[in-house]
């Protein structure tokens, strides 16, 4: 009995990791819901989008929006600016567009269901890039930013945000991974590397970089 119960946890663990990846369907709106209102959750996309130093007129892009906290926060800081946002969930794409309704009719927020692999055009530009907790489900994220890299203006600016969300996540698996989104973004060209720590539990690493100003993108 223990061991089928141990399986159940496993499978039930198996789907919730899916959901959380790409949510669907009612379950995946409850997730959204859940992320959405999860305080640890509201306060480290606030706080990544903080780091970013947003000005009135940027143009910024999220990747992997969710259920829209980040997309709100950019949007309360670019107001005479464009925020755009992708995410491969339908799900989220809706619930981030109805919390950020008024933004998306004043054409300030630009919500595609769309992946990292396949971007849409966002026209000029952009001035910042933000992703939370996403880059681990990339495929070749190297080549991946070195995309994202050639999006960017010159001295404009990443954010890679990682919590570690395995159980029994520490501080070491916090730095193991701030460790691995540096050279990433290393290999990608970034420079002005740094790194900031917001202390939840587990810790969450926000690693920032610059697009270097008059060079050119990495080859792929």
């Amino acid at each position: 009995m223990k061991a089928a119960g141990t399986s159940l946890k496993q499978r039930a663990r198996r789907k919730l990791v899916r959901q959380a990846h790409q949510p669907r369907g009612v379950i995946g709106w409850a997730v959204g819901w859940m992320f959405a209102h999860r305080p640890s959750n509201r306060k480290r996309n606030i706080w990544a989008v903080s780091l970013l130093d947003v000005q009135p007129t940027d143009r910024v892009l999220e990747i992997g929006f969710g259920p829209g906290v980040a997309i709100a926060e950019f949007a309360a800081r670019a107001t005479h600016g464009h925020v755009f946002g992708i995410d491969h969930s339908q799900a989220m794409v809706r619930q981030a567009a109805r919390r950020n309704a008024a933004a998306v009719r004043a054409q300030r927020v630009h919500l595609t269901r769309a992946s990292v692999e396949e971007l849409p055009s966002f026209g000029d530009p952009l001035d910042a890039i933000l992703a939370v907790n996403s880059v681990g489900f990339w495929r070749d994220p190297v080549e991946r930013l070195g995309e994202l890299r050639r999006l960017l203006r010159p001295a404009g600016r990443i954010a890679l945000v990682s919590q570690p969300r395995c159980p029994g996540a520490t501080r070491k698996d916090t730095a193991r991974a701030a460790q691995e989104l540096r050279d990433m973004l290393t290999r990608a060209g970034f420079i002005h590397l740094r790194v900031e720590t917001l202390e939840l539990d587990p810790p969450v690493a926000c690693v920032l970089a610059d697009n270097p100003a008059g060079m050119p993108s990495p080859a792929t």
